[in-house]
């Protein structure tokens, strides 16, 4: 059997890029599991009846949607394998990725075992909703990996992409923003983090439980969706304060630009949450509904983790000029500012590519 070779980070980037689009994929179906009416198809877990793997009858439709979510479960799981795989067979190889990658798997196999939690309790709204926040954490990780894919690495000296690093070559983090800055990024993740926690009690309030029987927060849907309402414009609110620091000078370009996207997508997911609230919450715009969220989510840690770079530099120049090195946009006001020490960090291995992270 032919052992797998080194990959190039282009291949392993791509490998990310495809494990992050699965892991949304799966939030979308086992949306759709419960919006059909299905999410009690399959009475056990792992098989779907107690002497079946499989439903009995290829004519019971509940029964299908759920197994063939499960099935889809499957790849999702092998696309975080085969990102694990990837990051030890990247060259050059870094052992932070490795680390990381090791995350999604875990994340994966835990909200396998909440959706034998979510069976055995009936569809309980507070395990479909651990079912979803699961799902969240794990964008999470497969975003951190991504990010981590265009940071620079110290030449090193191997032969072969081993983690030999060159003597007096450190990778140095520079802050792309102002400390105030970074705490409102701080309490932009707060609110986000609120604004779906309400979403989710909004949900489990509603209808499209899943099933006919199961059972639903003791909330009035009205009340709490109001609740949620109001987060979302402070949530958009925030978003449009920090714009106008990034736009003052507060934070580097490609911070704005990052907010910039968040907003659109929060913009159009408050659209798409205002017209399911109107014209009775139909399945079709819960689903596409859920998909914002999870755009939302995505959005908003790229604000988070874009507010630093890494910088290839020789551990002889002084800070000043590694300062000046950086591409920095937001000018001066983030290195005045930033009050913080100046971190050295040790190098994994060389990485020729940078560029900047796109995520749909």
């Amino acid at each position: 059997m032919p052992r797998l070779g080194p990959i190039s980070p282009a291949l392993y980037r791509r490998i990310v890029l495809v494990t992050l689009a699965s892991l949304v994929f799966i939030m979308v179906t086992g949306a759709a599991v419960r919006l059909t009416g299905s999410g009690l198809g399959c009475s056990t877990w792992p098989q779907c009846e107690p002497d079946s793997l499989t439903p009995r009858s290829a004519s019971d439709t509940h029964g299908m949607i759920e197994f063939v979510n499960r099935l889809i479960t499957l790849v999702v799981m092998v696309f975080t394998l085969a990102a694990v795989i990837g990051a030890r067979k990247r060259r050059p190889y870094s052992r932070e990725l490795f680390r990381w990658s090791l995350s999604l798997p875990a994340w994966v196999l835990g909200n396998a075992i909440v959706g034998l939690l979510v069976v055995v309790l009936h569809l309980s709204p507070i395990s479909v909703i651990g079912h979803f926040l699961l799902s969240l954490g794990a964008l999470w990780s497969a975003l951190v990996i991504l990010e981590k894919c265009t940071q620079p690495h110290a030449p090193a000296t191997g032969t072969d992409g081993a983690p030999s690093v060159a003597p007096g070559v450190v990778l140095r983090r520079h802050e792309l923003a102002v400390p105030t800055f970074r705490r409102a990024a701080d309490w932009l993740m707060v609110s986000a983090g609120l604004v779906l926690v309400t979403g989710t009690i909004v949900t489990g309030s509603g209808p499209h439980a899943g099933d006919g029987e199961a059972d639903r927060l003791p909330f009035i849907v009205g009340d709490v969706a109001r609740l949620h309402g109001v987060g979302v414009l402070l949530f958009i609110g925030l978003t449009l304060a920090m714009l106008w620091m990034a736009r003052r000078g507060d934070a580097a370009a490609s911070v704005e630009r990052r907010l910039r996207a968040l907003l659109v997508v929060m913009v159009l997911q408050a659209a798409v949450g205002y017209t399911q609230y109107f014209t009775g919450v139909p399945a079709f715009l819960v689903g596409v509904h859920v998909l914002g969220a999870a755009s939302v989510w995505i959005a908003v840690l790229r604000v988070r983790l874009g507010l630093s770079e890494t910088v290839l530099t020789d551990a002889s120049l002084d800070e000043a000029s590694v300062d000046d090195s950086a591409d920095v946009s937001a000018g001066d006001r983030a290195a005045d500012e930033y009050d913080g020490p100046v971190e050295d960090e040790p190098a994994d291995a060389p990485d020729q590519e940078s560029a900047p992270v796109t995520t749909a």
